[in-house]
């Protein structure tokens, strides 16, 4: 019964987001925020629109006026909109309408590629791992893309023909962007430029995420995605072309990042706070819902290799600046645990002074 409290994963939820969004139902008790998450109040407070989110040019990161800006930017709010990033506006639309064509599909053939049980590749809710836990209204196809000998082709759609082409190009692109971004930010803060990079590993993981977000019939009320940090090193969301919904913390306030088009939203993740000992700031972030429009996103994670140990830099502990963070293993599987419980996985790794 939908007013039941949901056992952990393995059973399905009475109904997809979908069909109670084509329906219009009133979404189930398991969705509905009751109170604060992580400290901030989901809705009484409006978005804040006079401030904005730094707009960063990637061509002209040699530069020592973009170079500030990028480092503001990442110390500030810990977010940012790239520009002039050298990926066609024309691959990015190939990327969305994918995304669109395959939610499209019948819920039959999309569920060829669910998730199995306890596993987080594949079509599907995410996997519920506590029956107190609050229920994002999205459906989404999560797959890992790097190692290329790690990705299970068979999760991959088939529809639309091109999909698994486009995905693959796209990756690639994303990686030499990423790479990029990870020593324009080591020199930011005069470190050498591979300081971030090599401790990802030799074959770092990335994984990307298509976001489904129907239209809900309580906006006020639930959410796409509760309040969370990434548990990346970074994260590079294609925002909907024409949808709004993103929304992060700045000053203690949630603002909305606004739609460009082609521009890429680059959030830090934890493992990128914990390596800069917190000089760089994962920012917490959510998705609201609307009661008319779908939206879609993609969001594509760079993690190190699984059993990876991460930590501060050491160029960056110094008298003035202790170590802030203990070194990790498996950050990734530890952040999830503690999202859905509603904890802070930063908070559980600091050193208590």
């Amino acid at each position: 019964m939908a007013g039941m409290p949901l056992p952990p994963d393995g059973t399905p939820l009475p109904k997809s987001v979908q069909e109670m969004s084509v329906n219009h139902d009133e979404p189930p008790p398991e969705f509905l925020f009751k109170n604060n998450i992580l400290g901030l109040s989901y809705s009484s407070t409006p978005p804040d629109s006079s401030v904005s989110v730094p707009i960063i040019d990637l061509s002209l990161l040699s530069t020592d006026v973009e170079q500030e800006k990028l480092r503001s930017a990442l110390t500030s709010v810990g977010c940012f909109q790239a520009v002039s990033h050298g990926i066609p506006g024309q691959l990015l639309d190939k990327v969305r309408e994918a995304a669109k064509q395959f939610y499209a599909l019948p819920l039959e053939d999309k569920q060829k590629y669910s998730r199995a049980v306890n596993d987080v590749e594949g079509y599907g809710h995410d996997m519920r791992v506590t029956d107190k836990q609050v229920l994002d209204w999205h459906s989404r196809l999560f797959l890992r893309v790097f190692p290329e000998h790690q990705r299970k082709l068979n999760l991959w759609p088939e529809y639309p023909e091109n999909f698994r082409k486009i995905l693959h190009e796209y990756s690639l692109k994303l990686k030499h962007m990423m790479d990029h971004l990870f020593k324009a930010m080591a020199k930011s803060l005069n470190l050498e430029e591979n300081s971030f990079s090599k401790q990802f590993g030799d074959d770092p993981i990335m994984q990307v995420r298509f976001n489904f977000y129907p239209p809900c019939s309580r906006p006020e009320m639930v959410l796409g995605v509760k309040p969370h940090s990434d548990r990346s090193g970074i994260t590079v969301l294609l925002q909907d072309k024409e949808v709004e919904g993103l929304q992060v913390v700045q000053n203690d306030t949630w603002i909305t990042v606004p739609v460009l088009p082609h521009a890429f939203v680059i959030n830090l993740g934890d493992q990128m706070q914990i390596m800069s000992n917190g000089i760089f700031k994962s920012p917490l972030h959510r998705v609201v819902t609307n009661t008319d429009q779908l939206r879609i996103s993609v969001a594509m994670f760079n993690e190190p290799e699984q059993d990876r140990e991460v930590g501060p830099v050491e160029k960056l502990i110094d008298a003035g600046r202790p170590r802030v963070y203990k070194n990790v293993k498996n950050y990734a599987a530890f952040n999830y645990e503690c999202f859905q419980k509603g904890k802070v996985a930063l908070e559980e790794v600091k050193i208590d002074v």
